[in-house]
């Protein structure tokens, strides 16, 4: 392998293609001179950097057909149970004040059938889940991928490194990647444009967290509220009683994980678009087959024409049909696109088409019964077996955005905006799936509190078209940037995307708008909450990386502390974790003015997130050794995706330790070979043939073996004598002199998070009986 990694180099001594370096190297035309240059140029990172380039994650690995139809069926019921039960209500909520003109009905069906194929089908399932980060959608994945290939992260995340992992190929020139230049160009210089970004990403994904909350509210209580048609023993304060036990039922489930809660749930949803797609069809036939007109979108235009402001606030019934849709990208690494892509067009599309077509056929000659459309328009035979059916999806609806809030809330917190919590794989078997026990039950309580405080699903409704509108429109406006700055797409094909899909959006969210006052404020009560929480997070851990990288401790420094006669080697292996990912942190210095003792094998760890959803393991670990070599310091930073599991089944400490005696043996034949190389710089022309046998010589491999053996028998001697985790736990307070809003931020609101989360031992799993915390307090 190390002999390989020579050889590369040196065959690329003879391309075009220069090497990036911070040396400054004076650039020569001597073949010899320049392949010392290239060799001595490359570090330990870049030596692991250099097996990465060819890595493109799990988004381009393929997947088996039969894997993928198990998904699709799984997704059925994960992903569909919200929008799959609008029906339950749409009609309902658009003709809120009753049908004024039969010809509504079909303005109404045209809206549907357009809406639910711009939105869900046409933008989400065709176009949006194109934008998936290696299998992960969301918010924060739309987020990754603009900052993967523009540096407009205000989180220290990136560096020359990675971008082996994370950076892209760049394509010819051509006007649209002039366009997309351009773009690139004007965010990286605009510190307006990045903190906007990331304003709006946090604002999107706590819209999505409000909608994990609401979805249950109002699926919950429709249910159970359907029971007070059947029996008049069902008092409003028994429903609520009821749903709330149902609720915290459904989140107590949760942490046997989608796999298994999806194959439960799926057969009832199946069940549940059969009934309704069979119910359309026989409504249809029965009483009005002329909607079928309905598609031509005239009927829209005489729509609006008769009711004029009517028709625009009745926009905000009309697209509750699309609620839930935003969980068909965000459950997207629960699942994969093409599974979600065959389920939504092959089952959800067609049922909810079929659903909303028969009952406007109902309606048509049944005015009157527009409050009550769904049930009245249902079969006598078929009554009972669909109101129990309709209770169980309506429950399983809030499953769709459960599962979409933790998938959000683990990118969030990986790209550093949200406090720690615990993320459990639930899957050995699928990717992405995962369950947070904190978010779990703090989501329960919001939902117990919503429905104990709102008590009917009126208001509800309007805080949850607020919330579904608001995320749409975020999603559209962040794809676009997509679209001109990644993609590359024609700009015909965007100015199109903006005018139909955009136009539409800002339409309906101008409808919703309108009932701000009558339960709207809800879904941005909680985005307020949750903004604030993100923005607390994110802001102190920026200004206390930043001063950890001004203050780290220099290489002259951490010699000058070496050489100290009153320090002591100890046998063991001491790994150091902290969060500075470049430099020694200054809190080691700490550590050895109070313990001035130094194992005899010291790795610095630094666990750095990257905006990509995921890291090979072989591509995890990046070394650096230390200088004066005989200290046996070594720099460790090891790297993961937003959705990486972090408590792997092999032991951290042992991946780390094999990794590192990989990495002295390809330093030390590096090594060999510099000195190999830059002797016979030296020797003029005519010596290549020498330089080969040098690099390839016995004895050359012999001096190698040998000190390979003596470096690896040091790091296994430290590994039996122990192992020891010293942990930097770094507390902040706002510095002398600091304004009120400062003090507030740091000292108060970062702290109270901090110290009712998780602690770093507990995300990875540290053995106590073998670490060591190191504390120091930081004044930013």
């Amino acid at each position: 392998m190390s002999s390989n990694f020579v050889q590369e180099a040196i065959d690329e001594t003879h391309e075009d293609d220069e090497v990036e370096s911070n040396d400054n190297d004076e650039e020569v035309s001597d073949g010899k001179t320049s392949l010392f240059q290239k060799l001595r140029r490359y570090d330990s990172l870049d030596l692991e950097s250099a097996k990465l380039a060819n890595h493109h994650g799990r988004g381009s690995q393929a997947v088996e057909w039969s894997v993928i139809l198990q998904l699709a069926f799984q997704s059925i019921g994960v992903v569909y149970g919200d929008i799959g039960t609008s029906p339950l209500y749409v009609y309902a909520s658009t003709f809120a004040n009753g049908i004024n003109h039969n010809d509504d009905i079909l303005g109404v069906l045209s809206l549907i059938f357009y809406t639910i194929t711009l939105i869900p089908l046409i933008k989400y399932v065709f176009i949006v889940l194109r934008a998936n980060d290696n299998g992960e959608g969301g918010t924060f994945a739309l987020y990754s991928l603009i900052c993967r290939y523009a540096r407009v992260g205000l989180i220290p995340s990136q560096h020359a490194e990675d971008h082996g992992v994370s950076n892209f190929q760049l394509e010819l020139p051509s006007k649209r990647l002039k366009r997309a230049s351009k773009l690139k160009s004007k965010l990286e210089n605009s510190q307006f444009a990045k903190t906007f970004l990331l304003i709006i990403t946090m604002l999107g994904t706590s819209m999505v967290i409000g909608d994990g909350v609401l979805t249950p509210c109002i699926s919950v209580l429709s249910a159970v509220s359907g029971i007070k048609e059947a029996t008049t023993a069902m008092t409003e304060d028994r429903i609520v009683w009821i749903s709330i036990v149902i609720l915290v039922c459904l989140f107590t489930v949760q942490r046997f994980g989608t796999d298994k809660v999806g194959y439960s749930f799926a057969p009832i949803i199946c069940v549940w678009f059969t009934f309704i797609g069979g119910i359309g069809v026989y409504n249809f036939f029965k009483f009005d087959p002329t909607v079928i007109k309905a598609i031509n979108p005239k009927y829209i235009v005489d729509y609006f024409q008769r009711n004029k402001k009517d028709a625009w606030v009745s926009l905000g019934g009309v697209v509750l049909a699309t609620t839930g849709t935003e969980a068909l990208f965000a459950d997207v690494g629960h699942f994969t696109v093409r599974s979600i892509q065959i389920s939504m067009c092959t089952v959800t599309y067609p049922a909810l088409i079929l659903a909303y077509t028969g009952q406007a056929s109902f309606l048509r000659k049944h005015e009157k019964l527009v409050s009550d459309a769904f049930f009245k328009s249902i079969p006598g035979p078929l009554y009972w077996p669909m109101f129990v059916v309709a209770v169980a999806a309506a429950i399983i609806a809030s499953q769709a955005m459960i599962s979409g809030t933790f998938s959000i809330i683990q990118q969030s917190l990986s790209l550093g905006c949200f406090p720690r919590v615990k993320i459990v794989h639930t899957s050995p078997k699928y990717e992405g799936q995962v369950y947070i026990p904190e978010v779990n039950y703090l989501l329960m309580l919001a939902c117990v509190g919503v429905t104990i405080g709102f008590r009917t699903t009126e208001k509800i409704g309007n805080a949850y078209g607020i919330a579904v509108v608001f995320v749409m429109t975020l999603t559209s406006s962040l794809l676009v940037l997509i679209m001109i700055m990644i993609w590359k797409t024609n700009i015909l094909f965007i100015i199109a995307y903006v005018l139909i899909i955009g136009s539409v959006e800002l339409a309906y969210l101008s409808s919703v708008l309108y009932k701000f006052d009558q339960g709207g404020y809800l879904p941005l009560a909680f985005a307020a909450v949750l903004m604030t929480v993100m923005y607390v997070w994110n802001n102190v851990y920026r200004k206390k990386y930043n001063f950890e990288l001004n203050h780290k401790i220099s290489l002259e420094r951490l010699k000058e502390i070496t050489v100290n006669t009153n320090l002591c080697r100890v046998p063991g292996l001491a790994m150091f974790y902290s969060e500075l990912v470049h430099g020694i942190p200054p809190i080691f210095e700490h550590y050895l003015e109070n313990v001035p003792a130094l194992h005899s094998v010291l790795v610095f760890v630094s666990i750095k997130s990257l905006p990509i959803s995921k890291v090979a393991a072989e591509e995890r670990f990046l070394f650096r050794r230390v200088e004066p070599k005989e200290l046996n310091v070594f720099r460790c930073v090891v790297r993961y995706g937003y959705t990486d599991m972090r408590n792997e089944q092999e032991s951290f400490e042992w991946t780390l330790v094999e990794r590192l005696k990989e990495f002295i043996k390809e330093n030390l034949w590096l090594s060999h070979a510099l000195v190999c190389n830059g002797k016979t710089a030296k020797m003029g022309e005519g010596s290549d043939n020498e330089l080969q046998d040098q690099i390839n010589g016995r004895h050359v491999e012999e001096d190698w073996q040998e000190t390979v053996e003596r470096e690896i028998s040091i790091v296994d001697k430290a590994w039996q004598a122990g192992v020891v985790h010293l942990i930097g736990e770094s507390e902040v307070i706002a510095s002398k002199g600091a304004g009120i809003g400062k003090r507030i931020l740091i000292d108060y609101a970062y702290n109270f998070l901090k110290k009712n989360l998780r602690q770093s031992e507990k995300l990875f799993d540290i053995p106590h009986k073998r670490m060591l915390k190191v504390g120091v307090t930081y004044e930013l």
